[in-house]
Formats: C-alpha cells, structure tokens, sequence
C-alpha cells in the first residue's frame, strides 16, 4: 500500500516537474524572438501615402424597373367570347379591339327598349298638346314625361353595356399571355391578359432621409441590371413629398427610355446616384477600417509605429470609402495586418 502510494506521488512529481520545464522553456522562446533590448521585432504591413482629390459623390441603392404603364384586361359585363383579336406576345394599338363578347341578348333588350322608349315619346307629345290645351293636368303631363325620360335612360344603359362587350386597349403595348379561348365564359373576375408599355420605363428606389435634400428633379442617375456589363441613364422625374417613417427613406422615381427593348418590368436595378462634388476628398480602401463600438478606426504609421485614428465616413464606392473626419493629406494608411496591430506596436512599412 505505501509503495503504491509511492509510485502515485512520484508520477505526480514528474509531471509539474514537466509543467514547469515546458512554462520556462515558452518564456525563453518568447523572450528569443523579442531583441536584446526587450523590444518587439517590427510587423511588415503595406501601407499608401492619403493624397486628395476632388471625388464626385455618389451612393449606391437598389431600385426596381416598372413598365411605364400597365394593366390587367378583364371584361366589365360577363359572357361568352365570341372573337378574340390579337395575338400573344405583339404590340397592340390604343383603341385595337382585342376581345368580342356576345351581346345577342342585349341587343335584344335594347331593342324592346328602344320600342317602349319610341311610345313613352309619343305619349309625352300627346300629353303635352293636351296639356296646352288645358285638357289634363300639369300632373299628368309630368308623369308621361318622367316616363319617357326613364325609358330613354334605360335605353342609353344597355347601349353602355353593349359597348363594354367589346373590349379594347386603353394605350398602346405589347399584349401578354391570354388566359381564355374563344367560348369561354367571362366574367368581371377572370384576368383575360395583360398590357404593358414598355418603350419608356420607370425606376423606383428609395434613398436615406439624409440624403434627402440633395436629390433634385432631372437629375441623371445611371444604372445597371444583371445579365449584361451595360450602363443605362435615366432622369428623375417625381419624388415622395415626405420621408417614409417606417424606413427614413424617400422614395423617388426615374424614367428611362427602353431601347431595343433590352429592360424588363419588374427586373432589379443597381443604382448609382450622384449627389455632389466633393473637392479636396479622401478616399481609402474599404479593407483598411476596423469597425468599433463607437464608430471606426485605421492605423496610421507614425516613426515607424502603428498609431490608432478614429475615423467617420460618408459614402463608399465598391472599393473605397470617403472619410470626412480623422485622416489628412500625407498620413501613412496601414493597409494590411490591420487585425493583428495594436497601439504602439512597431512596423515596418512598405509603401504601395
């Protein structure tokens, strides 16, 4: 039992002693790399000399392309489709008849109207000889009148009705996907097809309520959509009169002329728009700032150490970012290592 005991103790020994060796055996790795004075060896980082120029200020949004003018065909009065007159997929003038609806009944019930109206009339003429005449009250010449009236009414209603069996296209565009064939039943509910004009598009975006004051109207934006490198233009047109509380953005509104056809309703746009002309600005690249709590921060090297600045921003381009606050003309930006520095830390730069 004790030599057990024994043989634990002495196991338990050797392994602080173990410990021990390997914590000393650190510190003098540590302090080999470290120079005779006790001093870091430098860190080799990039770095850019901050030079200025004059930037022209522009922000990056996201927008949606929207048809000019669009809408859903659908029948007013319900019926069978007698005829249908265009073709899936054409352009269609304003005024075109695209859908025929059978109106035999109603031409029926206009024509029994039309034949009570053509009474009503003449016994409104009668009654108002008679009435002339001091043969029958004022009375009596009124209701005969009301009844002509009524009846001329009713026949001008089913002639409004019959002019809704032919449907027709309120402006001119391309004609979409029809949904029914000749013999279907339509009614005020079912979506026949729909029309769009797409020669002149528009573009909805929103923008950040600071930016709401430089946004003026004929203003030129350019855009981008995927599938092609090509760069479109369009003019500011129409914006919200208010900001939106929701999202503190405001909503504005281009137009853009839809050449060869190349843009589509309802496709995304990436949206560059400009707001001013910043003289004397400072750009640097977007991989040499550190988010922090309370804002953002670079490096700058200073006789050869690295020393903290805290930055604000305004806008960014894809690669750099416009700083307003915190750098000058000729501060050395540290571009590289940045997340491994620390305050005073020494560096050794290379200038790119």
């Amino acid at each position: 039992m004790n030599l057990k005991k024994f043989s634990i103790s002495i196991i338990v020994i050797l392994l602080l002693g173990l410990i021990v060796y390997r914590i000393f055996s650190n510190v003098e790795e540590e302090s080999k790399n470290n120079d005779k004075g006790g001093k870091k060896s430098p860190m080799a980082v990039n770095a850019i000399v901050i030079s200025e120029i004059d930037y022209a200020n522009t922000i990056s949004l996201s927008g949606s392309i929207e048809a000019n003018e669009t809408v859903e065909i659908r029948s007013e009065v319900s019926g069978v489709v007698e005829k249908i007159y265009f073709t899936e997929g054409t352009n269609v003038s304003k005024g075109q008849v695209l859908i025929k609806v059978n109106d035999i009944e109603l031409r029926a019930q206009l024509s029994q109207a039309q034949t009570r109206q053509s009474l009503a009339g003449e016994n409104e003429r009668r009654a108002k000889l008679l009435l002339q005449k001091e043969a029958i009250s004022q009375e009596e010449y009124d209701i005969a009148s009301a009844e002509f009236r009524s009846l001329k009414a009713q026949t001008q209603l089913i002639q409004a009705q019959i002019a809704k069996t032919t449907i027709r296209a309120p402006f001119s565009g391309k004609i979409g996907l029809r949904n029914i064939s000749p013999g279907t039943y339509v009614t005020p509910s079912l979506l026949i097809t729909n029309l769009v004009n797409t020669n002149q598009l528009k573009i909805t975006f929103s923008i950040p309520e600071k930016y709401a004051a430089k946004v003026q109207v004929n203003s030129i934006i350019k855009f981008k959509v995927a599938g092609t490198s090509e760069e479109f233009e369009a003019k500011i047109y129409a914006m919200e009169p208010s900001i939106d509380i929701t999202t503190r953005t405001l909503q504005v509104r281009a137009a853009t002329e839809n050449k060869n056809n190349s843009l589509f309703p309802g496709t995304y746009a990436n949206v560059e728009l400009p707001l001013d002309v910043v003289k004397n600005a400072i750009l640097i690249p977007t991989e040499a700032i550190i988010p922090i709590q309370n804002g953002k921060k670079v490096f700058v090297a200073v006789n050869n150490m690295a020393t903290e600045r805290k930055i604000k921003t305004d806008t960014r381009t894809e690669n750099n970012v416009l700083v307003i606050e915190g750098l000058k003309k000729g501060d050395t930006l540290i571009t590289s290592g940045i997340m491994s520095l620390k305050a005073d830390a020494p560096v050794k730069v290379t200038l790119q």
